[in-house]
């Protein structure tokens, strides 16, 4: 059984390497005192010392009160199973390990690389929170890597049916030339006279020459549906993002798109019974690693679409400034829901179940989405709100796209 001494020294030993310190500050006698006191001492000696806030302090006491037995701390981690489950980390965004991650993780290192493999299986989304710390940090000569069978990421390249293509581009054929018959036909339908024939060939005179010639002047009377036109643009104006379905998601895998280094293919878990896999632009700007785990904000109703033979459901909403040199997803907060819809104030409204590409629905709301000053995403200002508080992005007054 690990001695209290021993897990604090871990502790310290991890927090250390965090905080780019030298583990010999730490005055061994504070090995054996509780996490709490050691955290603190440990952070006095951090050049970069900040105030040690409640959330840090709530994981602290986690750690401090982890049983050192094997046999009655499962109950404790199927209740970190249950906290992870909402979140891809204990604090934070994800991109930094945060100072609370690390020493969870070094509380319950020795209990869970000791389990059986049943009862691993049992912990999903802490096996995945300890694979993304042990990578994230330089946990070397510290713990032994905990192994975790990743199934091997393979995109559906669905094959295209080109049979369905020529069809469809057969009968669109078929119809023009039907349409072009039926035109060449119908000067032909009075008798085997034209009306051109019969203006030409009456006299001036003629009563009924004049009123042949009548009725070609009553057609403009159909240019009086013009007006309509004017109303299709007044209402796109008035469209609401009330139509889009934004939700958070937690992307499960990342990956490299088969045929395409500019893209990334992401499964995202937005609670449904199935992930979504998505299709972004992102490998430039963010590599699978830095990406897995990670909370986003995705429209879910748009027309699912082949990129590259890639199938993608869904749009990772992401920000970017003025020059697109940075790119970055946008961030649910911490306590957001994995599937909750973002919300606007004010703005009622069910979203479309399908965005239909014809009415460039999309194209004329994302004009209104960008970040403050502040970073906090908006439609015409609104905040995206979550149960969680506002979505943000680290770069502001940015596009979101």
């Amino acid at each position: 059984m690990a001695s209290v001494e021993s897990r604090n020294k871990l502790i310290a030993s991890a927090l250390c390497k965090h905080l780019s310190l030298d583990p010999s500050i730490i005055p061994a006698d504070s090995l054996g005192s509780d996490v709490k006191n050691l955290y603190s001492n440990i952070k006095a000696a951090s050049a970069n010392a900040v105030n040690q806030s409640d959330e840090v302090l709530k994981w602290v006491e986690f750690a401090e009160a982890f049983p050192l037995t094997l046999e009655s701390n499962f109950e404790n981690l199927k209740t970190l199973n249950d906290e992870l489950s909402v979140k891809s980390v204990l604090l934070g965004n994800g991109l930094k390990t945060s100072e609370a991650d690390v020493i969870v993780f070094s509380a319950i290192h020795s209990s869970v690389i000791n389990l059986s493999n049943p009862n691993k299986e049992k912990l999903p989304h802490v096996l995945r929170w300890m694979d993304y710390i042990q990578h994230k940090e330089d946990f070397v000569g510290l713990f032994e890597k905990i192994p975790l069978q990743k199934p091997e990421f393979e995109p559906p390249v669905n094959v295209t049916k080109p049979a369905v293509t020529s069809e469809a581009d057969s009968k669109s054929t078929k119809t023009e030339q039907s349409v072009k018959n039926v035109n060449k036909k119908e000067p032909d339908t009075s008798n085997g006279k034209s009306k051109a024939d019969g203006t030409k060939g009456k006299p001036a005179g003629d009563k009924e020459s004049t009123k042949v010639k009548a009725k070609p002047a009553e057609e403009p009377t159909k240019v009086k549906a013009k007006p309509a036109e004017k109303e299709v643009p007044e209402k796109d104006n008035e469209l609401s993002v009330s139509l889009l379905n934004i939700q958070v998601g937690l992307i499960r895998k990342a990956g490299k798109h088969p045929s395409a280094d500019s893209l990334l293919v992401e499964e995202i878990d937005v609670g449904e019974t199935k992930l979504r896999q998505v299709v972004s632009g992102l490998a430039k700007y963010c590599s699978p690693d830095e990406l897995t785990n990670r909370l986003v904000v995705l429209i879910t109703n748009v027309k699912p679409g082949k990129l590259r033979d890639v199938m993608s459901e869904g749009l990772v909403l992401c920000a970017s400034n003025e020059d697109h040199s940075k790119v970055e997803p946008l961030l649910p907060p911490q306590g957001a829901k994995i599937g909750e819809r973002v919300s606007f104030s004010g703005i009622d409204g069910k979203p479309e179940d399908v965005l239909n590409p014809k009415k460039k629905q999309l194209e004329k709301i994302t004009p209104n989405l960008f970040t403050d000053e502040k970073g906090v995403a908006t439609f015409k200002g609104i905040p995206f709100m979550t149960s969680g508080g506002p979505c943000t992005s680290s770069i502001a007054k940015a596009t979101i796209k």
